[in-house]
């Protein structure tokens, strides 16, 4: 079986993660579909941002919690993967607007909405937040306004965080679910409490250094989507195990490999 092709915070390799701009390239090349991290900023937006602070990926040591999205619109999220973008005399000058402030959930989903084929999104909430359960709940509403809580939505949330993925399951029980783990010793617990119809998301590495997990998820009829998968060895482990989706910064390498292994997908 050939699994999708999921963008990892966009074609992140290659540009500046949780931008439109990576977006858009995972799209063009591609991919089924599009990982993103969400938190909620002091004003009640939810922004396309992995680490809690931004000191990574927008040289400050503010807290997306603690910013406004105005404030947060005033940073370039896109610099620090080419700090030597301004010294390339033949790179062509920058739009003003050129997606490197924050990107905004929604916009996100507009643009998924409007493109000419389905694309799929993966949400991950972020957890612990000072927030709490309020992401779910924005998040929730947010997918209403575009008709995407019911069943067959392009659309599915995933977490680390159990408790999370409890809190979507009551708001909207018609949403996909993917549970995420990296600890071997959670999924004994984990495969006896998530829903009966939620997916498992283990990290690769955690896959590659316990075959013993890999034995079980395997006899498990549960969905597996694999992150963060990058490298060709990691690919045949996936596909060994009949995984249904690969995560991965690098979407145009895989679904390259894939074509090898499958045909050309149409």
């Amino acid at each position: 079986m050939r699994p999708q092709v999921v963008a990892h915070r966009g074609a992140s390799h290659e540009i500046a993660e949780h931008t439109l701009n990576a977006y858009l390239e995972a799209m063009g090349t591609g991919a089924g579909g599009l990982e993103c991290d969400v938190r909620l900023t002091a004003d009640g937006h939810l922004v396309c941002v992995h680490d809690r602070d931004l000191r990574r990926t927008a040289a400050t040591r503010g807290l997306v919690s603690t910013m406004d999205l105005a404030e947060l619109n005033e940073l370039d999220f896109a610099s620090w993967k080419n700090p030597w973008a301004d010294l390339d005399d033949e790179a062509e000058a920058a739009d003003e607007d050129d997606g490197r402030g924050v990107l905004t959930l929604r916009k996100l989903l507009e643009t998924v909405a409007d493109y000419d084929r389905r694309i799929e999104v993966a949400i991950e909430t972020k957890h612990p937040t000072r927030y709490g359960g309020l992401v779910e709940k924005r998040l929730v509403d947010m997918l209403r306004d575009f008709g995407w809580d019911q069943a067959g939505a392009p659309v599915r949330i995933m977490s680390f965080s159990y408790t999370a993925l409890q809190r979507v399951e009551r708001l909207a029980p018609e949403i996909q679910l993917v549970q995420l783990f990296d600890k071997p010793n959670h999924w004994p617990v984990l495969k006896r409490m998530i829903g009966r119809d939620w997916i498992v998301g283990p990290g690769i590495k955690m896959l590659r250094q316990h075959p013993k997990i890999r034995e079980s998820l395997g006899r498990n009829s549960r969905d597996v989507h694999v992150w963060t998968v990058n490298k060709e060895k990691d690919l045949d482990l996936c596909l060994d195990l009949g995984v249904t989706a690969v995560i991965s910064d690098k979407p145009r390498f895989m679904l390259d490999l894939l074509d090898t292994r499958f045909g050309a997908s149409e």
